[in-house]
């Protein structure tokens, strides 16, 4: 197995590179792995105290993020480095001022493996999530370096749990964790069938995350005077199937408006969403220019602001639920709303938790998603109801960081 794996990441790294001919995202990828060596070389003494964070992508950074901060806050005698696989998250946050250094994580090979800890030489590891490398996890775990997986969730139906040889190999390499600060019960107990005992039920730090953005949120005079005194409907992080069920219910609603807040705001997107929409629509930043109190529509062409505009939502719809699977539905449930999002969000544990108490609502087809939106706009107290669950949903959960901090660097 362990031969099939090496292979593996060898195949993977030849595929990545043929890819970058080819593909703009594989292209940033394999620039990004031949330069990272020379980075950690330039700027990487012997003397730094290391914290190393590492984030699949752009999602697991947002879990990361208050980890980071806070360490940062409570801990400044170290220096913190943060780590991507995905260019997604790389691309977008290398510039993130709360980390001291940013990169590429090199491709899991037993080389790059050593001669990267060789170079950070970390004080300790955080992986967020979903992420296991194992040459990484094993050689930390050689050198005594302490790796803590942060905001974790297990599934039965993941390979560690299964019966068989390869399930063995696989779940072996979580040997290799010294922590392991899970999100829910279920993750616990999985852990704890197979023997491990090394695990905190903590939650997801995502809810510090939303909870510091709401506490610093922006005002936005362009969505307010867009909204009126209607009744709005954001549509966060929407892909081409959301958008499609939704905008029949623009011209059965003419009292309703909605933003726009496509996953993608390149040009063409952009365009074709505002060819889709029936009635008069207004882009973000083109705004200031028009009429907005005529428009029934706001496209946000633009990135940065979605989690403030939720804040002006009388309901929220988050993308993603026909395709790979929801975005964030806490951006929106911190500002106490109701959430609909398409049928693929059992991943996705928050989201669950929300459907079971009530406050966010699964939906499938054009007249499902109308007759829930008739039925939240037309039951104010309906609303009142679901925003004080997603109230106490919110307090319930606040404080993974710090109990993650306190357990790690006090003990």
């Amino acid at each position: 197995m362990n031969a099939l794996y090496q292979l593996g990441i060898y195949f993977y790294r030849l595929a990545a590179a043929v890819a970058s001919l080819f593909n703009e995202k594989a292209r940033y990828f394999h620039r990004g792995q031949k330069q990272v060596f020379g980075y950690l070389k330039q700027n990487f003494p012997v003397d730094f105290k290391v914290v190393w964070v590492h984030c699949a992508s752009l999602g697991e950074f947002e879990q990361g993020r208050p980890l980071i901060e806070a360490i940062k806050k409570q801990h400044p005698q170290y220096k913190i480095l943060l780590t991507f696989f995905s260019p997604s998250g790389y691309e977008i946050r290398k510039n993130y001022d709360q980390a001291d250094f940013v990169c590429y994580l090199p491709v899991d090979t037993t080389g790059n493996v050593r001669r990267f800890l060789d170079l950070v030489n970390p004080q300790m590891a955080f992986f967020v999530k979903y992420e296991f490398w194992k040459n990484y996890m094993e050689e930390l775990s050689s050198r005594n370096i302490p790796l803590f997986l942060v905001s974790a969730i297990f599934r039965p139906e993941q390979l560690f749990f299964k019966s068989g040889a390869r399930a063995n190999w696989y779940r072996n390499v979580l040997k290799s964790v010294a922590h392991f600060f899970v999100q829910n019960k279920q993750s616990a107990e999985l852990l704890s069938k197979f023997g491990f005992t090394n695990y905190t039920i903590t939650g997801d730090t995502r809810f510090d995350r939303v909870a510091e953005i709401a506490a610093n949120r922006k005002d936005l005079p362009i969505v307010e005077q867009f909204k009126g005194d209607s009744q709005l409907l954001v549509v966060g992080s929407s892909w081409q199937p959301d958008e499609e069920l939704l905008v029949a219910y623009l011209e059965q609603n003419p009292n309703v408006k909605m933003v726009f807040a496509p996953h993608e705001v390149k040009e063409t997107n952009v365009k074709r969403l505002i060819g889709l929409v029936p009635v008069q629509s207004v882009r973000y930043t083109q705004a200031e220019k028009t009429d907005l109190a005529t428009a029934r529509v706001l496209i946000v062409d633009c990135i940065g602001v979605l989690s403030s505009i939720y804040r002006y939502a009388d309901v929220a719809y988050i993308g993603g639920g026909f395709g790979v699977g929801i975005h964030n539905t806490l951006e929106a449930a911190i500002y106490n709303v109701p959430v609909l999002f398409g049928p693929i969000y059992l991943r996705f544990q928050e989201a669950v938790e929300l459907v079971r108490r009530g406050l966010a609502f699964p939906v499938q087809t054009s007249p499902e998603v109308c007759g829930k939106l008739d039925e939240l706009f037309g039951q104010p107290q309906t609303l009142v109801q679901i925003a004080e669950g997603c109230r106490q949903f919110m307090d319930e959960n606040v404080g993974a960081t710090q109990q993650i901090l306190e357990k790690v660097f006090n003990n």
